[in-house]
């Protein structure tokens, strides 16, 4: 008798197939029987499903999350297994939370809070911090998963850990022998390999640079020389934002062939405000070359980032702000307090602080922007802010035209992003679910894609669409039996509704320990999430089961290598 029986879908299979209508089986986790051509499957089952009409897939792969923290308190790591996420990848960047020392703990959480955004009180409400090694951490989340996670160990991490204090000096020879002796123990626990970063971006809690940013070449080399020395192991890296200077890229190509593994760099676009994608592919291009592998990760969407937040940074405007609802309104009809804020909105601006603030990128709840509002009213941006954001308390979104900037988010721009989405050399990812989670929710990715990127602008075919978020990172990261729908494949399974599958609108919600804030995103037009056989999300909502596989390098993956080493 099978588990679960589906039947009458269209199933879509992640190898870039055409679709089919068919019954798929599932017993014991696994996918057991696929019928097509007509053929029904007509074995018993303890639950079947009758999917006519809805689209079957693969669950989507999330390469680049930041979920490490929250897998502690919320085995699900919503709000992705809403949209269709079965397996994530976690500690990229160079920050995972394992392996720790007991001085190591606070600079840590500091490190997290200030360079990935996670709310500080979040991570001191959370369980304890108290394992030392990355399988001890490992220990607490497997069988207490919904989803499949697997994790990186973090350069910084592991560099504070070996240097203490020392970290923003470079590291002596026995320092590095120490860094790679723990890389090794980490990685025979099942790390999926080792996450670093060069971004110029990235501070710790004291607003210096990032552990991995004092390290030399010779560092990397030896560190992604073990990573070879591990099956089913992989590389992750920041190179900066913008254009990547040469020796990065040399960098990350050697960096590949010292592991024999390929590296998976975060991100293109990089919300640069020029157009710098083009150069940022040369680095795939060098590392071919050179018989090494590495692939840009995309966020297929444009960036949006919550901008509300950002008044209260300007000069003067916090404390206006923050007034309660009468006194805003009547301080913002005092002439001297209005031109007091544009004086130090132009301050913010001199110092860069507004620089997110292109009127017509900045959008208000009801998608209008904030420069067609003044157009309506015959008044500039700064009035609108003034006369409606302000007073209204409403939220502010920054949207960021990832890829292509001067072109804005016009119909040809989405064009140029969908032949950049397809290239070999890309794929797609990027969310960082888990991260700056006050600012932006990119954890709905999969459901733009469906809704907005192949139903709406038909920028991929529906094959197409879920072959990038699940055939092609299961290859690249070697996900045994994931990624594709096939007999003998791991149940994980995402049901939907071609016609309405969308992403609701992000919303605040204060559901983080501490009662810290997060925007959170739902979906419409997921009718099931299935992991390992079980379902996990029915119609919008938890079903509280806990299925997922705490997956481990060589156990849960196999070697991907690259061709220059053979």
């Amino acid at each position: 008798m099978l588990d679960l029986l589906i039947k009458g879908a269209r199933v879509v299979d992640g190898t870039g197939a055409p679709a089919f209508t068919g019954d798929v089986g599932v017993r014991d986790g696994r996918i057991v029987a696929v019928s097509s051509d007509g053929r029904r499957n007509d074995e018993a089952a303890e639950r079947t499903v009758d999917a006519d009409g809805l689209v079957l897939a693969p669950g989507v792969i999330d390469v680049h999350t930041h979920y490490d923290v929250q897998a502690m308190w919320d085995p699900a790591l919503t709000p992705s297994p809403l949209h269709g996420v079965t397996t994530v990848i976690g500690g990229n960047c160079g920050f995972s939370i394992a392996p720790l020392a007991p001085d190591a703990v606070e600079y840590v959480m500091q490190m997290m809070a200030r360079v990935e955004g996670m709310p500080i009180d979040s991570l001191e409400a959370g369980p304890a911090w108290d394992w030392r090694s990355f399988g001890e951490w490992l220990d607490r989340l497997d069988g207490r998963l919904a989803v499949n996670a697997g994790f990186h160990a973090g350069h910084s991490t592991i560099r504070r850990v070996v240097m203490g204090d020392a970290v923003h000096e470079a590291a002596t020879p026995e320092q590095i022998e120490a860094m790679v002796a723990l890389l090794h123990e980490s990685l025979r626990a099942g790390a999926f390999g080792l996450s670093s970063s060069l971004g110029d971006a990235h501070t710790d809690g004291d607003g210096q640079p990032v552990p991995s940013r004092a390290a030399q070449p010779d560092e990397f080399l030896a560190l992604a020389r073990a990573v070879r020395d591990h099956a089913g192991t992989s590389l992750e890296f920041i190179p900066g934002m913008g254009e990547i200077a040469d020796e990065r890229i040399a960098l990350m190509t050697d960096m590949s062939l010292a592991a024999d593994r390929p590296l998976n760099w975060n991100l293109l676009g990089s919300a640069s405000p020029t157009p710098v994608y083009e150069q940022q592919l040369t680095s795939a291009d060098h590392a071919a070359a050179h018989g090494a592998h590495v692939v840009a990760l995309a966020l297929p969407d444009v960036m949006r980032l919550r901008s509300s937040r950002m008044l209260t940074s300007m000069p003067g405007w916090g404390e206006v702000v923050a007034l309660p609802h009468a006194e805003r309104r009547a301080a913002l009809a005092d002439p001297a307090v209005r031109e007091r804020l544009r004086t130090g909105l132009d301050a913010a601006r001199e110092r860069g602080v507004a620089g997110m603030m292109q009127w017509d990128l900045v959008e208000l709840p009801d998608g209008r922007s904030v420069a067609s509002v003044a157009a309506e009213r015959g008044t500039d941006p700064v009035d609108v802010l003034l006369d409606v954001v302000v007073p209204e308390g409403l939220a502010l979104t920054t949207i960021f035209p990832s890829l292509v900037p001067p072109m804005g988010v016009t119909d040809e721009s989405w064009e140029v992003r969908g032949e950049v989405w397809r290239d070999e050399r890309v794929v797609l990812g990027g969310s960082d679910a888990g991260a700056h989670v006050d600012i932006m929710c990119h954890a709905n990715y999969p459901s733009v894609v469906l809704g907005e990127l192949v139903r709406r602008r038909a920028l991929f075919t529906l094959e197409e669409g879920v072959h990038q978020m699940t055939g092609v990172p299961a290859a690249l990261f070697g996900l045994r039996d994931r990624g594709v729908i096939a007999e003998g494949a791991r149940a994980d399974l995402m049901l939907f509704d071609p016609e309405t599958v969308a992403s609701e609108p992000a919303e605040e919600r204060h559901d983080l320990p501490g009662g810290a804030l997060r925007l959170y995103a739902g979906a419409v037009g997921v009718e099931q999430v299935i992991v390992n056989g079980e379902t996990i999300v029915e119609r919008g909502g938890l079903t509280g089961a806990q299925p997922g596989t705490l997956l481990r390098s060589g156990v849960d993956t196999d070697t991907v290598t690259v061709p220059g080493n053979h």
